[in-house]
């Protein structure tokens, strides 16, 4: 090696360890994030962020771009009533229907509802939970060959059931709860979703295989339950029952609805509910179906907030992967 190489190795080494030392550090302080989100929400913070790109609130303004059309409408001075447009069920099996509803304001369509009715007498369902965080839509749909999976209700940071659970008759979730809105509930031979105004949960439970509880109520004796106004915004999931006692998902395609306007919207549609039960919404307000051929695969994309005045959008740190969902719903092929 020549007097000249000789030097230039010998000049690079201080670069290569301060190179060294920044790529150790960078390492350590990786590994120490993790950690910590592991320590702070378990397998389910980590696969939220690794897999999922995580999810932060930016403040945004009512007419804001980076906002749907639909959330922009919902938003202005005057919002348009929403009424339903035109919709026909389609038959995929004997004892289970899709169809899709229009949300029609101002004269356009705002916002559409992806639903399916379940005849209970020809279906079982399924209520599960993954905290890992490790499960979406698509991955539940193989898993369990369902026909149906729709998200479920609310979860803690850690992926578990922050409402009671009954999940293939083993008890999930917080033991000490009360509730007063509703719950889905299902045996081998009794399916239905519940008002719990005046009803203790462990009763409603009882002899079900599995159940769930979630809220608010949106639907008691086929009229609107009272739902204080706001401007939170979502992509929004139900699960209600009918007059014939069928079993009806929703899930809507935006996010033009409130809480308030959704319970009003669903009692003036021509669904005939008389139960509607809000699930879990934002981005993990889910619907897939896979039967004799037909095939759904929607999942959600918006939430937004109010707080101190101030709206507040969900949205990704990076990538724009799926949420996971720790809490479904499912129906099976008997």
């Amino acid at each position: 090696m020549s007097l000249r190489a000789k030097r230039l190795t010998v000049a690079s080494y201080p670069g290569q360890r301060r190179f060294r030392t920044v790529i150790i550090g960078t390492v350590v302080a990786a590994c120490a994030a993790l950690l910590g989100l592991y320590a702070y929400s378990g397998l389910y913070g980590i696969n939220a962020v690794l897999r999922h790109g995580g999810t932060i609130w930016l403040t945004v303004k009512p007419d804001d771009a980076r906002l749907s059309p639909s959330m922009r409408l919902a938003l202005s001075e005057s919002p348009p009533q929403a009424e339903p447009g035109k919709f026909e069920w389609q038959q995929i099996q004997d004892g289970f229907e899709a169809a899709e509803l229009p949300v029609i304001a101002a004269g356009r369509e705002a916002d559409r509802l992806y639903l399916a009715r379940v005849n209970p007498r020809r279906f079982s369902f399924t209520v599960r939970n993954a905290p890992a965080g490790d499960m979406e839509l698509g991955d539940w749909m193989t898993s369990l060959g369902a026909a149906l999976v729709i998200n479920g209700s609310y979860f803690s940071l850690r992926g578990e059931p922050d409402t009671p659970l009954k999940s293939e008759g083993s008890l999930l979730g917080p033991k000490d709860y009360t509730a007063k809105h509703g719950a889905f509930v299902s045996s081998a031979d009794f399916t239905a979703v519940l008002d719990l105004e005046k009803t203790g949960w462990p009763q409603a439970f009882g002899k079900a295989r599995n159940a769930m509880i979630s809220y608010p109520l949106l639907i008691r004796q086929a009229d609107p339950v009272q739902i204080t106004k706001s401007r939170w915004l979502a992509n929004r999931s139900f699960v209600g029952q009918d007059r014939e006692r069928c079993i009806i998902f929703g899930t809507t395609a935006g996010a033009f609805f409130t809480l308030h306007d959704l319970a009003a919207f669903l009692a003036s549609a021509p669904l005939g509910l008389t139960l509607a039960l809000n699930l879990d919404g934002g981005p993990v307000a889910c619907q897939g179906i896979s039967l004799a051929g037909f095939r759904r695969d929607v999942c959600g994309k918006w939430e937004l907030a109010e707080e101190r005045g101030r709206l507040k959008l969900l949205s990704w740190v990076f990538g724009s992967r799926r949420a996971a969902l720790p809490v479904v719903l499912a129906v099976l092929r008997k």
